[in-house]
């Protein structure tokens, strides 16, 4: 098998809680997922994705692990996962695990050792310090350096019991690990080897770009506006961080690249360090998440500030990254994931008239670009945001904590809050998966532990995939494309109609094979100078997303949301 072979394939990523319940407590799980293996053999994915199904107390949904090597019973045991684990194989689907080992959770057995006493032999496989200088512990501005969490509040906690203080840079139930200690790495490395000799095929890294800090954990500069100085500077890829990532690579996957998937998510990765990190040569990762297309939308704020992303914005930055890593290295390609709102509601338009066609042409836009693509659970019906009604109805501790500390602290408007909450809140993915509709739709005959989006009557698996108009049945002829497709697969990409302000265009090209993609990714039609496609005039249509799209050919004219495939040679 050759080392490249995840460059046709397509990876859909499961968010265990939230995809099917199969035994009525409301909750996602294995056996769930089990039952539900067909629906992966009939999109035709490569690989699953799997969100952490690990022991923990689910401070942060699981990504909060006190167990690495046991299966939370919440999810079910090691006798569902070697059985979803075999169903997969037998589909000649893969499994890739995700991977968090920037932090533990608080309630794991090392950070419990760590925390014991200020010479425990663990001690140092955490951040720990004493308050500042001129400080007691406890006391306002005592906390080792100014930095902020992700999840709101300082990023340290004090533990009383020795007067010193913990790095979180996410919840304060997820200290962050020591990887200066080559111990710690020895123990990471070692429990990747045992999942890997289970039979799992790679992994999803959690902020894998994180994992080297610069180790005096200097004062962050504080933004305008901002109540906590930003680390990033000190921890985002930090000093020793692709040595870390090329140790991990010859102590875990040198020998099983024939079958291994290594995936990092980056946050704030820029293009010439996702070369580095994806160069084969280097021997770190196949591919990285980067967060630059889905942060257009972010104002100076943050993510809860909001700010329209154009069309331009948007194919420019993604152009940016395909040229990027063009001749080094490789990209993942997304919209969606368990941290994203939906790209319908995001990028596309979800009311009832264009959400089926905006859904396709989004899809149509990533799945033809030269790339690995992914798809998250529900992406295939065209799953949206959700209209929650109040904050009550949110559960994930990143909402929650800001609106307090925005609310609260800072005396924002609520109303504001609110709806920053439902345009951007990472809850729009993890509402129940939308299987048919029946009550909860039918993701559990319980109480959903967050309730379903109360569009599920029409969108749903069950009035999708006999439908061949649906989104499911365009995701399918997508994903089939990639795979019959070298120029798809391997084909070099190149830009066309560049500063159109609707249309995006591109060329795939490969041993003289052409594919020509025209997308309008608004709801106005779109006209465009057919001046630069002259040759295309003649091509065969392939794909489209709309009843009789295809017709006119590459005629100078969009309707709204409609997306065309052309071939040449």
């Amino acid at each position: 098998m050759s080392d490249t072979w995840w460059k046709s394939a397509v990876v859909y990523q499961i968010y265990p809680r939230s995809f099917a319940d199969s035994d009525g407590d409301g909750i996602g799980d294995l056996r769930g997922i089990i039952e539900h293996l067909d629906h992966l053999k009939e999109l035709g994915v490569d690989v699953v994705w799997l969100s952490p199904i690990y022991a923990s107390p689910h401070d942060d949904n699981g990504y909060d692990i006190s167990d690495y090597r046991a299966i939370d019973p919440l999810f079910g045991t090691f006798g569902d996962f070697d059985e979803l684990l075999a169903g997969l194989h037998a589909r000649g689907i893969k499994l890739v695990m995700d991977l968090v080992v920037n932090h533990t959770s608080d309630e794991h057995p090392w950070f419990i050792e760590s925390a014991s006493s200020l010479d425990n032999p663990k001690r140092d496989w955490y951040w720990w310090r004493p308050p500042r200088d001129g400080h007691q512990p406890g006391e306002h501005g005592a906390e080792p350096n100014n930095w902020g969490s992700f999840f709101s509040g300082p990023a340290w906690q004090l533990d009383p019991a020795t007067g010193e203080y913990y790095l979180h840079l996410f919840s304060r139930k997820q200290p962050d690990l020591n990887w200066e200690n080559p111990e710690v790495r020895d123990a990471v490395y070692d429990m990747m080897n045992w999942w890997l000799d289970r039979g799992v095929d790679g992994f999803r890294m959690d902020v894998i770009n994180f994992i080297s800090k610069v180790v005096d954990l200097p004062d962050g500069e504080v933004p305008a506006g901002k109540l906590f100085g930003e680390g990033y500077p000190y921890f985002g890829q930090g000093p020793r961080i692709h040595e870390f990532l090329h140790e991990m690579h010859e102590r875990v996957f040198s020998g099983r690249a024939d079958r291994i998937l290594t995936v990092g998510e980056m946050p704030g990765v820029s293009v010439e360090q996702a070369r580095l990190f994806t160069d084969p040569a280097r021997s770190e990762l196949d591919m990285v998440f980067q967060f630059e297309h889905v942060d257009l939308d972010h104002g100076p704020g943050g993510k809860w500030d909001h700010r329209p992303a154009s069309v331009l914005d948007l194919k420019r930055n993604l152009t940016m990254w395909q040229e990027g890593l063009a001749d080094v290295g490789w990209n993942s390609l997304y919209w969606n994931n368990h941290d994203q709102p939906r790209v319908v509601s995001r990028f596309g338009d979800d009311r009832p008239e264009h959400r089926v066609a905006s859904a396709k042409a989004l899809g149509t836009v990533l799945h033809l670009m030269r790339g690995t693509p992914y798809v998250y659970q529900g992406e295939e019906l065209g799953m949206a945001n959700v209209p929650f009604d109040s904050i009550d109805d949110f559960r994930d501790i990143e909402t929650l904590n800001h609106y307090a500390e925005a609310v609260d602290i800072q005396g924002q408007d609520a109303a504001v809050v609110m709806a920053a909450l439902r345009r951007t809140s990472r809850d729009n993915a993890r509402t129940p998966m939308q299987w048919s509709d029946a009550p909860a739709a039918g993701f559990t005959t319980g109480t959903p532990w967050i309730r379903a989006n109360p569009d599920y009557p029409q969108v749903n698996a069950a009035a999708e995939i006999g439908d061949p108009d649906s989104v499911f049945a365009h995701y399918r002829r997508l994903i089939d494309l990639r795979h019959r497709s070298e120029v798809v697969a391997n084909g070099d990409f190149t830009t066309v109609l560049e500063d159109h302000p609707q249309v995006f265009g591109y060329r795939r090209a490969l041993a003289g094979r052409q594919l020509l993609v025209l997308v309008n990714l608004t709801g106005e039609p779109a006209e465009y100078d057919t001046v630069e496609l002259d040759d295309w005039r003649d091509a065969t249509f392939v794909l489209g997303n709309l009843a009789g799209s295809g017709r006119r050919g590459v005629s100078g004219a969009l309707d709204p949301w409609e997306a065309l495939v052309f071939e040449l040679g």
